[in-house]
């Protein structure tokens, strides 16, 4: 260990009068690495926000872009043309510099260099501008000042790529062969620490894979069941085949939220805690391709928007974002604007796709006498194809049937409104539900109106019904409407005074759970929409979660350790109401089953299975027996085995316990306790009394 010299002692005493008079005794801390250290801890990690930042050599040029393709104009117009064209690409970023070049007579010569203040918004310039058509004889061709030097780099003799060695993934659908079709379900447990997945089978359901610390919060499976997604503080990784290999990794520290596309083409992943305005290249947002893993493109996140922030269409051809007065349109796999330009919508408050075709339903809110406005917009050609004007409107929530056939579009609206300086109250409220006729000529709209308050709302699945749970609880009510063709919805069933709060159609509709989560104590209720019998009713107490399995013949109800804390726990039921099993597990957080594609037969083909089903059978139930009597004897002998394994220990203790004995008695001072231990026979019993108090009555004669 190193000592100061006197000297230094004593310089440093004269310099600094408050120094302590005992440093000299104190020797200095030794800050050098043991040897043999070797530091792990890439720079990247330690200083990854200051890294990013530090400046470069192309600082200042990948910042320029080249707009070619620019008119050219004589000196008396060139001021009107810089404003033009100024006015445009300040949209993209703060322009620092601009440059015009001109021919001897002062006229432009058809291209500009714009140099914007970092290369994140040359980017956006790049990706916004390239091909955009200023005017029916001029459209700009966009360049990045550095990608000159890329095209004089390129090589002049042709290098065949180096093939890359092939990965072997397994059969990804594995789990659709199964004979039984039974699903597959995901459990989270243990506060996050553990990850199952099982198969369905009954009467117990079997363990497939288990792993420790296989995420660090949730998982979630992709929409047709391929992959498994786990969370993890550097990125997204995603999991298939039999073995649950990792099939690839996507690099995006901090992420919290994913969303993927509807055929499982494109993911897009969020993290919160991203720089929003990064110098070089956004990083709160990143839509990645899932079969090769590379990063398709980056936005950045404004904290106003609610999640998620992209809606894709149903065969992922684009995917829109809603901003400020304006909607924007994506196409893959170029991934930039749909034809350029975003799509101006004033006062545009939400939007979602139609699940069937290329359609999205907006609405627009009020401002001054313009009234609020629900819009159907096809996509590419941009055309409104119908527009239905609404009065008195305080809030819409608009909701596809499955099948696209239907939109509904709930309306609250107000009988009065009282405008304060920075709020607005509404009373009077009350509820209209407009419903679309998607499937027939011009797309007419009948109106349903409800007084009392709309609690929640669900389509079924497959078929022409929808749900409304409406009152003030406790009192809520349960209505089921009927939508046919060239009618207006009417009600074929209501139920009184239903403690319910949440509305859980089949996926094969016709069946739906009524069921009172949270604060309503877990009750539920399972409903036969066919003649609306109640065909079971039961309970799990302060229940978050309940899930349908993809085919409709099961339903879980869950109590996460993220809703409460105590009797955590999933229940499984048939879809008619009786339960099948009870599974307590420590911390238990999430249940996810297992999604299955679309199926392949056609709406006649499944007709026609429904109307055979009683065929068949007698020969699913013979199979049903089999193997709840297979089931049973696993059962009785795993029992048998248990009992055996606790007998072979028994006896093994008690052998232990009596050759101890004579030690015992040693320990004891020579007396033999064994045959008193716990025996209460030879205990001396004492009886204590207390004098607590005395009253005194008096008795009137």
């Amino acid at each position: 260990m190193a000592r100061r010299k006197e000297s230094d002692r004593a310089q440093q005493n004269n310099d600094d009068s408050d120094s302590n008079p005992n440093d000299e005794l104190e020797e200095e801390p030794d800050f050098d690495d043991p040897e043999g250290y070797e530091d792990d801890i890439s720079e990247q990690d330690l200083m990854g926000d200051l890294i990013r930042q530090r400046p470069k050599e192309t600082d200042g040029v990948e910042s320029i872009v080249v707009i070619d393709g620019v008119p050219q104009v004589g000196p008396e117009r060139i001021e009107k043309l810089q404003n033009v064209l100024k006015k445009l690409f300040q949209k993209f970023g703060k322009i620092t510099n601009e440059y015009y070049p001109l021919n001897p007579d002062g006229s432009t010569k058809g291209h500009v260099f714009i140099e914007y203040s970092n290369a994140s918004e040359a980017l956006e310039v790049l990706k916004g501008t390239n091909g955009y058509k200023f005017d029916k004889n001029h459209t700009f061709t966009v360049n990045l000042l550095t990608d000159f030097e890329k095209y004089n780099d390129i090589l002049d003799k042709w290098e065949n790529p180096v093939p890359q060695p092939f990965k072997e993934q397994g059969c990804l659908q594995y789990y659709l062969l199964d004979q039984d079709a039974c699903d597959q379900f995901s459990v989270v447990y243990e506060q996050g620490d553990k990850v199952a997945v099982y198969l369905n089978t009954q009467p117990e359901p079997t363990l497939l894979e288990e792993r420790p610390r296989w995420t660090e919060t949730l998982v979630r499976w992709s929409p047709l069941g391929t992959y498994l997604a786990t969370f993890h503080a550097k990125g997204i990784a995603l999991w298939g085949g039999e073995k649950f290999q990792q099939i690839v990794r996507f690099s995006h520290p901090g992420v919290q939220f994913i969303d993927f596309s509807p055929c499982e083409k494109y993911l897009v992943s969020f993290s919160p805690l991203a720089d929003s305005r990064a110098t070089d290249e956004p990083q709160a947002i990143i839509i990645w391709d899932v079969l090769s893993g590379l990063k398709r493109r980056a936005f950045n996140a404004d904290k106003s928007q609610a999640l998620p922030i992209f809606k894709w269409s149903h065969d992922d051809k684009y995917f829109a974002r809603m901003g400020v007065d304006m909607l924007s349109v994506y196409e893959t796999p170029s991934f930039g604007l749909l034809d350029k330009k975003s799509i101006k919508v004033q006062g545009i408050r939400d939007f979602v796709w139609s699940p069937t075709d290329n359609t999205i339903a907006y609405w627009v809110g009020e401002e001054k006498d313009t009234p609020a406005r629900v819009t159907l917009l096809e996509l590419p050609s941009r055309n409104e194809v119908r527009v239905k004007n609404l009065f008195s409107v305080a809030d819409c929530k608009m909701y596809w049937q499955k099948s696209g056939d239907y939109l509904c579009v709930k309306v609250d609206r107000y009988a009065k409104l009282r405008k304060d300086k920075s709020d607005i109250k509404y009373s009077g409220i009350y509820y209209n539900l407009e419903v679309f006729h998607m499937r027939e000529k011009q797309i007419p709209v009948d109106s349903v109106e409800i007084k009392e308050t709309i609690q929640a709302f669900a389509w079924e699945p497959v078929g022409t019904k929808f749900a409304v749970i409406h009152g003030e609880p406790p009192s809520t009510s349960v209505s089921f409407y009927e939508v046919k063709t060239g009618q207006t919805p009417t009600m074929v069933k209501k139920y009184e005074r239903k403690p319910c709060n949440q509305l859980y159609w089949a996926p094969s509709g016709q069946f739906i759970v009524l069921a009172g989560l949270r604060a309503m104590s877990g009750t539920l209720e399972f409903v036969d929409t066919h003649d609306f019998t109640v065909m079971n009713t039961g309970e799990h107490f302060m229940a978050t979660d309940v899930e349908w399995d993809p085919t409709g013949r099961y339903v879980a109800t869950a109590v996460s350790w993220w809703g409460h804390k105590v009797d955590n726990a999933y229940w499984l039921w048939s879809f008619q109401g009786r339960i099948l099993k009870r599974v307590a597990l420590d911390k238990f957080c999430q249940l996810q089953w297992r999604p299955r594609p679309p199926s392949l037969l056609s709406a006649q083909q499944i007709k026609d299975i429904k109307k055979s089903l009683k065929k068949y059978s007698a020969q699913f139930e013979v199979k049903d027996r089999l193997k709840m009597t297979k089931a049973s004897k696993e059962l009785v002998e795993k029992r048998r085995k248990l009992m055996q394994e606790y007998e072979d220990l028994r006896k093994q203790k008690q052998e232990e316990y009596a050759e101890q004995r004579r030690r015992r008695i040693e320990l004891r001072n020579n007396v033999d306790t064994d045959e008193t231990e716990g025996r209460g026979g030879e205990l001396e019993e004492e009886t204590v009394e207390f004098f607590i108090k005395e009253e005194t009555t008096f008795i009137d004669e």
